[in-house]
């Protein structure tokens, strides 16, 4: 399958933000059980992050992303990009 990344950039106060973390970790975790692969991590400068992900296609991997928690409670923008790996 297809690689996806989310880049996410925060839009709220890390107080709103921190709220959604736990239900993101357990939508990775859920993610992950169903054999997406997906990782989730934040830049070490303060203000984004990325989810790394398989899906089967472009329009799967928007409607993961779509269910993230951070994205349905409106902590952040993104932008989702097919990741061709070239190497392993």
């Amino acid at each position: 399958m297809p690689w996806f990344a989310k880049i996410e950039k925060g839009i709220v106060e890390k107080s709103i933000f921190d709220q959604y973390v736990p239900d993101h970790i357990a939508y990775v975790q859920e993610l992950v059980a169903k054999g997406h692969k997906a990782k989730s991590g934040y830049w070490a400068k303060k203000g984004g992050g990325m989810l790394l992900f398989e899906a089967a296609s472009m329009a799967e991997a928007e409607k993961i992303v779509a269910e993230d928690p951070l994205i349905k409670n409106n902590c952040v923008t993104y932008e989702i990009y097919q990741w061709c790996i070239v190497a392993e």
